[in-house]
């Protein structure tokens, strides 16, 4: 059975702003079927910045028909957008944003940690919204340490934290407190050094292993940081062997099969609904 149908690997960062040191890790120009409905994911890896008087970031910017999904491995970011939402995710606390119709929005080094300095570690990831909902009314999730479950791992493993979908373990169910608008299933992993786990796929989504530090062993193959495994539909059960200590994003979703036209920060599914996203967003209507 093939387990793995391709790796990419992550051979630059780029700046996005001035808060946020990039490196891709599903690039723009890939996005289709293969990944639905992800688009892009960008991670920053583990960056020190030093005290500032001054909140580094990504001023208001407009996106529309997809949704953005930040997850804060360490340090605090500070949200702000046109519909009013205004809030602060730290360490181990995730950001969902729905643009769906139009929204502006501004992300910062939150004042505190600005302040203070410290390290960053951070992922932005683009899900895709299906053509029934890009139109949808713009919302915000803040899902925090408390709300996102952890499972722990037997004999000292690890843990799973379960985003949104959900996670079996034995013979019970975990589901993650995000609200989508397709299914998918996000798993925030640790692993520890010698631990061996098997996760469960649904053969007909596409799913994702994102190696974001450590290394692992699947399909006898070595995968480490940096590392973007795309997962076989032949597949139903994903083993990992952890050869160091890691941390993983998985990523299960149930691909949208829908056409893509994507320009900047607008996803639609075609190009004349391109053009009408800069339209409304030059005349103000993603302000309202």
């Amino acid at each position: 059975m093939k387990m793995i149908d391709k790796v990419y690997s992550s051979n630059r960062s780029t700046w996005v702003g001035d808060g946020f040191p990039t490196n891709s890790m599903l690039p723009m120009q890939e996005m289709g079927n293969a990944t639905s409905p992800l688009l892009v994911m960008g991670y920053t890896e583990s960056r020190s910045f030093s005290p500032s008087t001054h909140q580094r970031g990504v001023g208001m910017h407009p996106h529309r028909g997809f949704e953005t999904v930040t997850i804060v491995y360490d340090g605090e970011l500070e949200h702000r957008d046109s519909k009013g939402n205004h809030g602060t995710i730290g360490k181990n606390e995730v950001q969902w944003m729905t643009a769906g119709s139009g929204i502006l929005h501004a992300e910062h080094h939150s004042k505190d940690f600005a302040k203070n300095g410290g390290n960053l570690d951070m992922i932005q990831l683009w899900v895709n919204l299906p053509s029934h909902a890009k139109m949808t009314e713009p919302r915000y999730q803040e899902l925090t340490e408390a709300n996102i479950p952890e499972i722990k791992l037997e004999q000292n493993h690890g843990i799973v934290r379960v985003i949104s979908g959900q996670y079996k373990q034995a013979n019970r169910l975990v589901k993650g407190p995000a609200k989508t608008f397709s299914p998918i299933n996000m798993f925030d992993v640790r692993l520890a050094a010698g631990a061996t786990e098997t996760f469960e796929l649904n053969p007909n989504w596409n799913s994702l292993v994102f190696v974001l530090s450590g290394k692992v062993k699947i399909a006898e193959q070595e995968f480490s940081r940096l590392q973007t495994v795309y997962l076989s539909h032949e597949a139903d059960l994903l083993n990992i062997e952890c050869l160091e200590d890691s941390k993983l994003l998985i990523v299960s979703g149930e691909p949208l099969n829908e056409p893509i036209a994507a320009h900047g920060p607008f996803v639609m599914n075609t190009e004349a609904e391109i053009v009408e996203a800069f339209q409304d967003f030059q005349s103000g209507r993603f302000a309202s």
